[in-house]
């Protein structure tokens, strides 16, 4: 099968330069796991990562770039049950997806539904992953880290990059579940976009100060929550943004990995924060958070209320300009490559 793998620079000890074309075995599915077809990879700012030397797949993963996919599956290992040759299904994997076969543990797949296009359903498994797991179902908190699906009518949660793959599937998911979404964006352009997904006040962080329009936007008590994919460069205003006994959920370091931070708020008024990622948890874990996306969460994709947004379709030689157009930030929602 062709596949997108990382070239080595032999002149400098191995270091990744890029991607490079090649044909490689087909893998056969072990106990527990599918082969897939692949119609579509999604791409992620981990991949980016991962080319630079600094997200390594876990163990006993391929070794070339790709965290979730669309496809139909193509054989079954054994003990796979519930699923059957030909279903149309998505998947989170710990690496491959950049091919044209994939493996995918049985246990982390979610069906595409009908009215689903299959190629745009490789754009939702990693980022309705990392919403559950950070947002909801906190593997490792008690329940009540997490918020609650049926109080969030009373929640106000600030998304920041709201349109990026995470950012634009939040602004859906959070929204038809009731909160209330603020997010931030650049430009008019990408702000009236997230209103149109849902959002109730799109903020141009290149024009606006999203700390004193949550304060606005709430009658001056802040989020209950904020996510964040910024990092270092936000952490003291989004502190400054979240309301008394508010979350703060990083999960992106975009803007940095180092910052400083003034304690005290975070004792005065009970706050919390954490982070995470989603490709070096536990297999158990993440089948943990896929099975209760499929039960909670899949009803509203397959209901239309959420549903991938696909900036654009690249064929999967053309990987390296995928990850160009994400490295320049010219992306709204996904890249999608095509075997």
């Amino acid at each position: 099968m062709r596949a997108m793998v990382i070239s080595q620079d032999n002149g400098s000890g191995g270091a990744p330069v890029g991607l490079a074309p090649a044909d490689i075995p087909t893998p056969s599915p072990g106990p527990g796991e599918v082969l897939l077809d692949v119609a579509a990879a999604g791409v992620n700012r981990a991949d980016l990562l991962q080319l630079k030397g600094l997200h390594p797949p876990p163990s006993g993963a391929p070794d070339w770039p790709g965290l979730e996919v669309s496809g139909t599956i193509a054989a079954l290992g054994d003990g796979v049950t519930g699923h059957q040759v030909g279903d149309r299904v998505c998947a989170l994997v710990d690496g491959g997806g950049y091919a044209e076969q994939a493996l995918a543990r049985a246990e982390h797949l979610l069906p595409v539904p009908d009215a689903l296009d299959l190629v745009d359903a490789a754009g939702l498994p990693e980022a309705m992953a990392t919403l559950w797991s950070n947002l909801i179902a906190v593997p490792g908190l008690p329940a009540t880290a997490g918020l609650d699906p049926e109080s969030l009518q009373r929640t106000t949660v600030l998304v920041h990059g709201g349109s990026g793959g995470v950012g634009t599937a939040a602004i859906q998911l959070l929204t038809a579940l009731g909160a209330r979404v603020l997010t931030t964006a650049g430009g008019p352009d990408r702000t009236a976009r997230c209103a149109e997904l849902g959002a109730h006040r799109a903020i141009d962080h290149r024009s606006e100060d999203f700390v004193e329009i949550t304060r606005t936007e709430t009658s001056g008590t802040g989020a209950d929550v904020v996510l964040d994919v910024v990092g270092a460069k936000y952490l003291q205003r989004n502190i400054d943004a979240v309301a008394r006994f508010g979350h703060l959920v990083i999960i992106g370091m975009q803007k940095g990995t180092t910052g400083e931070l003034n304690l005290a708020p975070l004792l005065t008024r009970w706050l919390s924060i954490h982070g995470t990622v989603l490709r070096q948890r536990p297999p158990e874990q993440k089948t943990a958070i896929l099975t209760d996306v499929g039960q909670r969460a899949w009803p509203l994709v397959t209901a239309g209320k959420v549903r991938p947004v696909v900036h654009a379709r690249v064929p999967l030689a053309e990987a390296s300009e995928a990850h160009r157009m994400m490295a320049d930030g010219e992306v709204f929602g996904k890249v999608l490559l095509l075997p």
